[in-house]
């Protein structure tokens, strides 16, 4: 599901240059973006894709029993979500990015009728559609991946897996 945490943002001063870092904005359902797999930690990201622009660690561990931090790359218009209280893992991506691809496809190109077709020909079936707050949200439950559309136009793409608290992929 994508979230808009905009309001509670803690800047990372000298934030450096992602653009030499992440060359593929693919979107890989129930594996990964690009380069980069579910599951890589925390410090391996940061390896890969140096410190983030704005950072957040959601929640209070002591009262969700849970783990989760949020990064924001501006430069690539994507967020990695971690999860995990022994070892914090990449668990979900979002992203904006126009260059971003589905199954070879540039996702923000195509339309809801499309994307749907893209799913279901690549063996996701489990669709459910629902409006919230004035967009829609096509998701593909057995994908863990949810669309969103404001005006009929493609706004957003969010997608992950199940963490456990060790940081292992369920």
């Amino acid at each position: 599901m994508f979230f808009d945490f905009h309001s509670n943002k803690m800047p990372i001063l000298a934030a450096q240059s992602t653009s030499s870092m992440m060359k593929d904005f693919t979107i890989k359902p129930l594996k990964g973006y690009g380069e980069i797999p579910f599951g890589l930690t925390l410090d391996e990201t940061v390896k890969l894709l140096n410190m983030p622009d704005f950072y957040e660690e959601l929640g209070d561990m002591e009262e969700t029993g849970n783990r989760s931090i949020f990064y924001e790359y501006e430069e690539i218009q994507s967020n990695i979500y971690f999860e995990g209280i022994t070892k914090s893992v990449v668990a979900c991506f979002e992203t904006e990015n126009e260059e971003a691809t589905l199954y070879g496809e540039k996702v923000f190109e195509l339309d809801k009728k499309t994307i749907i077709n893209l799913m279901k020909e690549n063996g996701f079936k489990e669709l459910e559609e629902e409006i919230e707050d004035e967009e829609l949200r096509v998701s593909f439950e057995d994908a863990m991946i949810d669309f969103f559309f404001e005006d009929d136009t493609l706004v957003a793409v969010s997608w992950g897996v199940l963490v456990d608290d060790q940081g292992n992929i369920i």
